[in-house]
């Protein structure tokens, strides 16, 4: 008598797109398409930079309620009620828009949509770690790197193109966002919808055992974090990798928004949508797909220092255009892509590293920490990045830009990588 077939595996590239792009927008919104948005109805570059890096924080502190996510119900539960919650949240922006005080109080409800996020973020990371099996993280790390920062692309893009065409056609920014906004909360209903009937029920997704001691049980986590050989080494890097990224990050949209008599690229809202929703999105995931798939064939230990050139060597696309300041939208768009590509190839190393610094009891929770610091290393040197580039203008905030990489390098120098980590098996 013939064995029963095994069960058929999910198909990943059901989930893992579509799950991966919903964490990325509302990062997006918050800090990118806010920045756009504030821009648009006349908040100034230093307040612009300042309260929006605020808004990193939940990203920052998410370590500190992640192990609630490992202890009560499962990831899948978390990721389809968060889904919800957000698609809320993203539909309440709209209203606060037209008000007097929308300034104050769109800030509040971002806040909401960033603890969200932040949780939503740690279901999600905790669910590819225990619905994936070693061997394929590696080799979709890129993917889902990949499909995330396409996520801020159509923010950058196709969201932002939208918005200048209704401010367009209604002649005024205040209804072409809040349209924006609302339709964002609808995919995000429907999307939490689709992910209650693809994702797979892993058996490993399940609350972790508690000892009936919550806070021994969410004390520990942190305690056998912190214990990991190598962690101070490791910390640095988490925090340094993306050190002038996210400086740069703060100031590009502004850049190319801002009039050229101040140093500005002086581009349409529609045409900074259309360059980052087309050349943008291209470059961003032949990088993303292409850096995962090295890896998996030569290992993180051979590709890291590839990678951090490719993450950081495109910064001196932004000095040339500051000094050039070209006119032609072709020449602007092949030089982002550039930029796009490079961040894309670099980026899936760090995303790498964190999975295997999460390695073990806990992961979810250590991952959740990892990705904790990485937000803080966005959020401290975003904060300053608009009171720097008021101070030195764009040519020399750029430069500064270039400089700033030299603490990536460093922290790269002192971090040990465990051989053949990432390297699929024969």
């Amino acid at each position: 008598m013939n064995a029963s077939p095994a069960p058929k595996s999910p198909n990943v590239w059901r989930w893992i797109p579509s799950l991966y792009f919903c964490q990325g927008i509302p990062y997006v919104v918050v800090m990118t398409l806010a920045v756009v948005m504030y821009k648009n109805l006349k908040v100034s570059n230093t307040d612009i930079a300042l309260y929006t890096s605020w808004l990193y924080l939940p990203w920052v502190i998410k370590p500190l309620w992640s192990p609630l996510v490992d202890l009560f119900r499962t990831k899948r539960f978390w990721i389809v009620s968060l889904q919800l919650v957000v698609g809320g949240a993203l539909a309440s922006v709209a209203l606060t828009l037209p008000g007097p005080a929308y300034f104050q109080a769109s800030l509040a409800v971002f806040w909401l949509l960033a603890f969200s996020s932040a949780t939503h973020d740690i279901a999600a990371d905790g669910f590819y770690l225990l619905a994936m099996p070693p061997h394929r993280q590696a080799a979709f790390v890129g993917v889902r790197s990949t499909f995330y920062r396409m996520a801020t692309l159509s923010g950058q893009g196709g969201l932002v193109y939208l918005a200048g065409y209704l401010a367009g056609k209604r002649g005024d920014f205040t209804k072409a966002w809040s349209m924006v906004f609302l339709i964002l909360g609808g995919f995000f209903v429907l999307a939490g919808l689709y992910h209650y009937f693809v994702l797979p029920k892993p058996e490993a997704d399940r609350p972790a055992p508690r000892t009936g001691r919550i806070l021994a049980d969410f004390a520990g986590v942190f305690v056998l974090f912190f214990k990991k050989p190598g962690i101070g080494a490791a910390l640095g890097f988490l925090l340094l990798y993306r050190f002038a990224e996210s400086q740069a990050l703060k100031l590009v949209t502004p850049f190319l928004l801002d009039g050229r008599e101040i140093g500005g690229l002086g581009l349409t809202t529609q045409q900074v949508g259309l360059v980052y929703g087309t050349v943008g999105v291209a470059s961003l995931v032949i990088g993303g797909i292409l850096g995962g798939w090295i890896i998996s064939i030569y290992g993180l230990k051979r590709m890291l220092w590839p990678m951090i050139f490719a993450m950081n060597t495109p910064n001196m696309v932004f000095v040339y255009l500051s000094l050039a300041q070209p006119e032609s939208i072709g020449v602007i768009s092949s030089l982002l892509a550039v930029e796009q590509f490079g961040y894309g190839f670099g980026f899936a190393a760090y995303m790498l590293y964190m999975i295997m610094l999460a390695r073990g009891e806990n992961q979810t929770a250590h991952y959740a920490i990892c990705t904790g610091f990485m937000a803080l290393g966005m959020m401290l040197p975003g904060m300053a990045a608009g009171w720097i580039q008021d101070k030195l203008g764009y040519v020399n905030f750029f430069i500064w830009v270039l400089i700033a990489t030299i603490p990536s390098f460093a922290a790269t120098a002192l971090i040990k990588i465990e051989p053949g980590f990432g390297k699929r098996a024969e």
